[in-house]
Parts: C-alpha cells; sequence; structure tokens
C-alpha cells in the first residue's frame, strides 16, 4: 500500500484568507449594497507596461514563424533572459555571471522547489512575521522549524545571536508582512554567521523595486561574503505586474559549496530533472522589464503604489500610530489602536469603515496585535480609505 506524506497532518489549516473571506461575505450579504475598501490583497491592480505588452506580442509572431520559432527552452534560462538580469544586478554595482541566474515561474515556487538542495535534517530558521508559505514548505518537507521572533523593539529586523542555530536561514527584505528593510549592517551579521557556521541563507527579494532610500541594499550581493553563503530569490510580480504571467529568477553564485558539492551546478542538474523551463513568450516580457524603456515604465507604476502608500502613512501620522514600512516597501505595518487583537482591528474597520486590511496574527504568534495593509489597491480607493481611518480613529 502507498504511504503518503504524513507531514502534510502537520500542516496548519490556511485560514486566515479563507477567514478573511468569509467576514467580508457575510457583511456584504448583510449590508446590501456596501462597497468595501479592499487594502489587504497582496495582488497588483495595474496591468502590464507597455513595453512588455509589446515584447509579448513580439514573441508570439516569432512562434508562428519556421524561421523565428522557439520549442523548449534551456531549462534554466533563455541567454537573452539571463544576460538582461546580469546587466539589471551590473547597474547597481553587483557582478553577477549570467549563468548564475535561474528563470523560475515566481518566487513562491522557487521558494518551496530550492528546499531540494538541503538535507532533511537541516532546520530551517524562519524569522516572524513571516509570509506563512515559507513554513508551510518545510513542514511538508519534513523538516525542523525554528522560530526566530522580532517585534516593534528592534524593528521587526532580528539579527542572529548564540541562540540562533540553524542552516537554513530565511530573510525577506523588503519584508512582507512588515514592510521592514535590512540595513547593510544588519545583513552582514546574517552573511558572517552563516559563513562562520556553514549555514545557507534564501534571501527573499521580491520587492526591492520599492526600495527609495539608497543607503538600503537591493540585494544580499552587495554584502561582502555573501557569496559563498546565499541564494537570492526574486520576483517579477510585484516589481512589473507579472503576478498573473508568472516569471522570476533565482541566482545562485558559483562560489557556493558545501561538503565539497557546489549549489549551482546542483541547481542546473536540477532544473534540468524537473523542469522544461519558462517559455520563450514569458522570458521575452520578462527581459523587456530590464530594458531602459521597461524600467522607465514599470516605475511610473510602482509610483502609483508609493503614493497609495503616502496616503496610509500621512494618515497614521496624524493619527500618532506606530507602523513601519510603506516608504521602502508595498506593506504597511502598523500597531492596532486601543490594545485591539489584531481580529478585533479587522472587525472594526469593516463594521465601521468598510476597510478590509489583514490581522497580524496570520502571519505568526509575533504578528498579534499588528495589522497590515497593502498598497496595490486603486488609488481613489486607497485615499478614501485613508480619509475614514482619520475619521474613524481620531473619535
Amino acid at each position: 500500500m502507498l504511504k503518503p506524506n504524513h507531514n502534510y497532518e502537520n500542516l496548519k489549516d490556511s485560514y486566515l484568507f479563507y477567514r478573511i473571506a468569509q467576514k467580508t461575505r457575510a457583511y456584504v450579504e448583510s449590508h446590501d449594497g456596501a462597497y468595501l475598501y479592499r487594502l489587504g490583497i497582496g495582488d497588483v491592480s495595474l496591468p502590464l507596461c507597455d513595453e512588455v505588452i509589446k515584447a509579448l506580442h513580439e514573441a508570439v509572431d516569432d512562434q508562428a514563424k519556421k524561421e523565428t520559432f522557439h520549442g523548449y527552452m534551456p531549462e534554466c534560462g533563455a541567454h537573452f533572459f539571463r544576460t538582461a538580469v546580469a546587466s539589471y544586478y551590473q547597474h547597481r554595482g553587483v557582478k553577477i555571471d549570467p549563468e548564475e541566474v535561474f528563470v523560475s515561474s515566481g518566487a513562491s515556487d522557487e521558494l518551496g522547489d530550492i528546499l531540494d538542495l538541503f538535507d532533511k535534517s537541516d532546520d530551517a530558521l524562519i524569522p516572524e512575521p513571516a509570509y506563512p508559505a515559507y513554513v508551510d514548505a518545510n513542514v511538508m518537507a519534513g523538516r525542523k522549524i525554528v522560530h526566530l521572533a522580532s517585534g516593534k523593539d528592534n524593528g521587526f529586523l532580528p539579527v542572529p545571536d548564540d541562540g540562533v542555530k540553524a542552516q537554513i536561514l530565511y530573510i525577506c527584505s523588503p519584508n512582507n508582512p512588515t514592510g521592514a528593510v535590512f540595513t547593510k549592517e544588519k545583513l552582514k551579521k546574517w552573511v558572517d554567521y552563516a559563513n562562520a557556521t556553514g549555514a545557507v541563507i534564501l534571501f527573499d527579494a521580491a520587492y526591492e523595486a520599492f526600495i527609495e532610500d539608497d543607503s538600503l541594499p537591493h540585494s544580499i550581493f552587495e554584502i561582502e561574503g555573501a557569496r559563498t553563503c546565499a541564494i537570492e530569490i526574486c520576483s517579477l510580480s510585484k516589481t512589473a505586474g507579472f503576478t498573473g504571467t508568472r516569471c522570476g529568477y533565482t541566482v545562485i553564485p558559483k562560489e557556493l559549496e558545501r561538503e565539497g558539492m557546489n549549489l549551482n551546478a546542483m541547481w542546473v542538474r536540477n532544473r534540468t530533472t524537473k523542469t522544461n523551463g519558462v517559455s520563450y513568450i514569458l522570458q521575452k516580457g520578462a527581459a523587456a522589464v530590464f530594458t531602459e524603456e521597461g524600467q522607465k515604465q514599470i516605475r511610473a507604476n510602482i509610483a502609483v503604489y508609493k503614493r497609495n502608500a503616502k496616503y496610509l502613512t500621512d494618515a497614521l501620522d496624524k493619527l500618532g500610530i506606530w507602523y513601519c514600512g510603506g516608504k521602502n516597501a508595498p506593506y504597511i505595518w502598523m500597531k492596532c489602536p486601543r490594545g485591539m487583537s489584531s481580529w478585533e482591528f479587522f472587525d472594526f474597520l469593516l463594521e465601521k469603515a468598510q476597510i478590509v486590511g489583514t490581522p497580524g496574527e496570520g502571519f505568526g504568534s509575533c504578528g498579534e496585535g499588528y495589522f497590515r495593509f497593502s498598497t496595490f489597491g486603486s488609488p481613489e480607493d486607497t485615499k478614501i480609505a485613508a480619509e475614514k481611518l482619520i475619521e474613524l480613529l481620531s473619535e
């Protein structure tokens, strides 16, 4: 008889967004015609930029002609895509070999797949509050998880200490859900720890394009020593609106080795075994993101989300409510007012102002008492929601 993976029995129910959906549905059904201001969604609301659309159309046309038709693509990524990504890093002063760049169908997929590189006896350290998939992917693999608490006292940016003992280290910066961004000094502490202990950092840089402070690192490879201890996983989902188009990339330096095994070579072997790559059409569209015009256009879209963030942070500043994020990230992480729990505040906002956000408890126990707002909604709704917050919480 087949023996299933019983680690699935250890998964907690993914109740967070299901519970939000249930609560919002019940509210709408009992309030005929109610309009909700949805600031909880982590999906983008602006379409793909013109440069990407043009490249996608050209790629479709290529597939209609024998002389430009493409069948299977290189599993690790087309040369034009890998070169475009490497050039993007070069513009920020980070030297990356195109062969260190691997195409993916997005950061979420890659964050789960990349665990193939590590033995199941390796412990995974996850700073919390955290993106729930980090935890779930390791539970499915039967791996021990070490939870590292963070909070307001350290700006939700923990650093390793003598109590940290794990081989796989998750760092997300800018962070989801908190919007906090690691400084070079704090990242250096993680890099030094990983090199000293033989651990490997999985650096989730899905939101790096939102960083506007030049002193903050976009990539862990801006930190000396990172090439011997880190893997960087990136996405075009929030950077360029690819949530429904699906394309991202992973950087594994050729210097990264453990116990005589080269992790770059291992990932080549993994990808050439387990995937047939990402389609030519999608890679052409993704490569357009890194052109001069593509960068100009995606930054115009990001600026819209930035204005949304300012509506909300201005409101919180006026109310005197503590928060982090917003300036260098698309998420705002606020302290719930009046001592409310995160779900109490959710209900309060829904009932009194028709605003929907995300309770912090859903991102781990360290998130209790906090609340996440997303800036990916429409500017009109976000501005009205910010005004409603001021009116409601000033009472």
